[in-house]
């Protein structure tokens, strides 16, 4: 009678709140592992509530701010105790639990040792706002609905395991052209970077045609990803049934399509068919030993607020590293950790998703302390009498952020490792895109480039600006100060390998940074340049140098190349990288009144053949040059497809196939690179300037650019109309829309305004142009006008305080730690170890980072 009494009390009770329970669907995310904005999880002290509507987790002080935004009144609370087994329990005990059905599929906090440690878990449903608590399991006095919910949360998997691609990989087939596919002997050799699609210019999403090696952008595939779907015209268009997706290419295997067949299925052939267009699977993920700086040495643990470390969550060292650089610039910290209680209480319903959210979550997590706190007194002596037991440095986990920023790109949201300058770049861009309207913390790293560039044939010059966020420095092993022991090694190394014996110790090539900055600064040939000023090809050089000086200065010493066989490969260097830095020297100074501009007149635009009259197409025969068919040949024979071998012979003069062989290698990455021959037609018809009125140039009135395009220029400085009709001028090319901007940086009020109107009705309410950030406005570049980026100019004076190191083979394999100056003292960020730095390794890093020292 009493369980009866009591049944029909919880049924009451739950009444008025059953329209809000759910049970989680396929595709629902179940948070009940940690809080979406802290780290707080089962095992912290107030355990973990999770919403029984939106299956979102949080933490106790949390857990009230969602409750009155979302009036969202039930949650399930979590709860995991953590004991030490008793003495003489056997090692290794299958753990205990309180309540069998409780957290099946939770994962166990790995900084416990599972022979040590027993588990006890429990769960109960919590009534928000009056906190009535109702204890789980409890099957007979629940209604049947909210059983079946509180179950299926218990039992839910992991909210980061991908159900879908196991459910995916258990339906694949083998593909029926598989065993017969025939593939052309066209010589296409698929370079091993640099893709994009021959027929537009995305970088992602990218397909190669295993029949004729194509390489085309994705639409509607199989998982998800989205773009111009150029590869489903291609296959149309000749019936080549199978692609495979280029970012999936492993040793393992790769994502492979059937157009024909309208599925994803298996290429048991498919090492054979890469082979052919000369990539080796077995060779791209090759890995050599690693040698972890200060590895053997016994560091000195540290603790509190910005010494926590980031776990790693399996090859994702890359992030953890390059987040902590990040989150120990000031910039950084005010935006996301002083503005923590605005973020969050202005979030989105779904924190996962915010990435404001996410970033502040994580910066407080590495900044408060929280996470990082040194043992006890007790738990010291503990330590002495157990040999052998180490207080572990928990750290924080980066999971949320990464599965949010790592949604939808090919390699960083695969468990590979990366390249830390790519992720770098990535989290910049994001940055950028997530701070439109507001404070964007990366304008501590913007700089301007003015480059020159000089015809060699009538020395008259052209200068141009282009926006950066790093300074990319060559590494020139002819300067090494060793090269006598690096030719020694290498003879060894080669005798070794002739008499199938074990190599030599490889020697380090020893560089100094002068010979690096100097290789930065002198000038390069301009590949295909045309001139102005002869309106033809001619030879042209180029230099850079500084327009302005960013706050904080990033150094990326190129230490990784790719062999012809697709095997990337790292260069084992040592560079003397110096405390501090002056680059005054190197600041612009445009141009001189000795120099002579170049007429601001652009290359013709070439037409494809159908839109030519048939006069227009024998004036153009008869125009035809004189083209080398000996070079053309001796170019073939090396596998290079024929029209690309015309084109290299044709633009470079006819000077020789040496010449013809650069100009392949400069332009093989370019869409129409194996295109037929086409002469500029549009020269016969207008010699003048082209515009974006012309047939191929600009996108067309009636399209506007993409808004996440025009929020990134924005966000740069630049004002809403200029960024419109650059892109538009530029078929939204983002990298040619900047050069745009700088060439045209006077555009009349009535035409931008036209622009504006045409694309846009929404009002322009960009706070960058309209002066409203008054953080950064005291560092502008004075001669920075409305429709520049905003950059932090000043002396080009620094000191370094950070830098990346890798230890590997290749930036696809290895391991990547950080250095870090704090206090005085420099501190390695290895995971989540954080200790003391005895003698960090400057010499041996990546990437680098600069403050700039005041002029005082």
């Amino acid at each position: 009678f009493r369980n009866a009494k009591m049944a029909a009390d919880l049924g009451e009770l739950l009444v008025p709140y059953m329209p809000t329970i759910r049970v989680p669907r396929t595709g629902d995310r179940v948070y009940k592992s940690e809080c979406v904005f802290s780290f707080d999880s089962p095992e912290s002290e107030g355990g973990l509530y999770v919403c029984m509507n939106t299956f979102l987790g949080f933490g106790r002080e949390h857990v009230e701010r969602h409750y009155r935004k979302t009036g969202q009144s039930v949650y399930m609370h979590l709860k995991r105790h953590v004991k030490e087994k008793a003495t003489g329990a056997a090692a290794g005990a299958v753990p205990r639990r309180r309540n069998g059905k409780v957290f099946l599929d939770l994962e166990l906090n790995r900084d416990f040792n599972g022979e040590d440690y027993e588990y006890e878990d429990e769960a109960k449903l919590v009534i928000f706002p009056d906190h009535f608590e109702i204890p789980l399991p409890n099957i007979e006095e629940l209604p049947a609905l909210v059983t079946i919910a509180c179950d299926a949360v218990l039992n839910a998997p992991s909210a980061y395991k991908k159900q879908e691609l196991e459910s995916w990989e258990e339906e694949i087939q083998v593909s029926r052209h598989a065993r017969s596919l025939r593939q052309l002997d066209n010589g296409v050799r698929i370079r091993p970077s640099g893709w994009k699609c021959q027929k537009c210019e995305m970088r992602e999403n990218l397909w190669l045609n295993l029949t004729d090696g194509a390489v085309l952008c994705g639409k509607w595939f199989f998982d998800g990803s989205g773009g111009n779907g150029h590869a489903l015209d291609h296959f149309k268009e000749t019936k080549y049934p199978l692609a495979v997706k280029m970012e999936t290419i492993t040793p393992d295997g790769a994502d492979v399509y059937s157009f024909e067949e309208e599925e994803a299925v298996l290429d048991p052939h498919i090492s054979e068919h890469l082979s052919h267009f000369g990539i080796d699977m077995l060779q791209i993920f090759h890995y050599l030993s690693l040698s972890l700086p200060e590895s053997g040495m016994k560091l000195k643990a540290v603790f509190g607020s910005g010494y926590t470390g980031v776990k790693n969550l399996g090859n994702s060292c890359y992030l953890g590293t390059v987040i902590q650089v990040l989150f120990s610039i000031p910039d950084f910290q005010r935006m996301y950790v002083g503005n923590l209680q605005r973020i969050f209480d202005y979030s989105p319903l779904d924190p996962s998703q915010d990435f404001a959210t996410q970033m502040a979550k994580l910066g407080h997590g590495l900044l408060s302390g929280l996470y990082s706190k040194p043992p006890m007194k007790s738990e010291l002596i503990e330590q002495v009498m157990k040999e052998g037991h180490k207080h572990q440095q928990k750290g924080v986990s980066p999971r949320m952020l990464k599965a949010l920023v790592s949604r939808g790109h090919p390699e960083f949201s695969s468990n590979r490792q990366q390249d830390a300058h790519e992720f770098l770049q990535h989290m910049v861009n994001l940055v950028e895109r997530n701070s439109a309207g507001s404070e964007n913390p990366s304008d501590v790293f913007r700089f301007l480039v003015e480059e020159r560039v000089q015809c060699c044939q009538t020395r008259r010059v052209r200068y141009t600006q282009r926006v950066d966020y790093c300074i990319q420095l060559p590494a020139p092993i002819e300067a090494a100060t060793n090269r006598e022991e690096l030719v020694a090694y290498e003879t060894k190394r080669r005798e070794a390998e002739e008499n199938m014996q074990a190599p030599p110790d490889p020697v380090t090539a020893r560089i100094p940074f002068t010979a690096c900055l100097q290789a930065f600064t002198e000038p390069e040939n301009v590949p295909d340049f045309w001139s102005s000023a002869l309106q033809a090809k001619s030879a042209g050089v180029k230099t850079s140098r500084f327009s302005s000086f960013p706050e904080y200065l990033v150094l990326q010493i190129k230490k990784f190349t790719f062999g012809v066989d697709w095997v990337p490969k790292k260069l084992d260097l040592a560079i003397d990288v110096p405390d501090f830095l002056d680059l005054s020297r190197l600041r612009a100074t445009g141009l001189q009144t000795s120099e002579e501009e170049l007429p601001d007149l652009l290359p013709p635009i070439v037409l494809p053949e159908d839109t030519r009259g048939k006069g227009m197409l024998n004036q153009l025969l008869q125009m035809s040059p004189e083209i080398d068919e000996a070079a053309v040949m001796q170019l073939a024979e090396m596998g290079f497809p024929l029209e690309a071998c015309r084109k290299a012979v044709y633009y470079t003069g006819n000077m020789g196939p040496e010449m013809a062989f650069n100009w392949i290698i400069a332009h093989m990455e370019e869409p129409d690179f194996a295109e037929p021959l086409t002469l500029p037609s549009e020269a016969l018809m207008d010699p003048g300037p082209s515009t974006s009125e012309s047939p191929m140039g600009g996108t067309p009135p009636g399209n506007s650019p993409p808004e996440e395009s025009i929020s990134i220029l924005t966000s740069m400085g630049f004002p809403r109309a200029h960024s419109i009709q650059a892109l538009k001028a530029t078929n939204n090319n983002l990298e040619r829309a900047l050069d745009w901007i700088f060439i045209h940086p006077e555009q009349q009020e009535e035409e931008s305004d036209a622009l504006s109107d045409e694309a846009d009705t929404q009002p322009n309410d960009n706070a960058f142009s309209n002066g409203n950030n008054t953080h950064s406005d005291s560092t502008l570049s004075p001669d920075r006008g409305a429709s520049g980026p905003r950059v932090k100019d000043g002396p080009g004076r620094y000191e370094l305080f950070a830098f990346i190191s890798h230890m590997g083979a290749s930036t696809m394999s290895g391991h990547y730690v950080c250095h870090i100056k704090k206090e005085g003292r420099w501190v390695i960020y290895n995971d989540h170890k954080v200790c003391l730095s005895e003698r960090p390794p400057k010499d041996l890093g990546y990437i680098y980072f600069y403050h700039r020292l005041s002029s005082s």
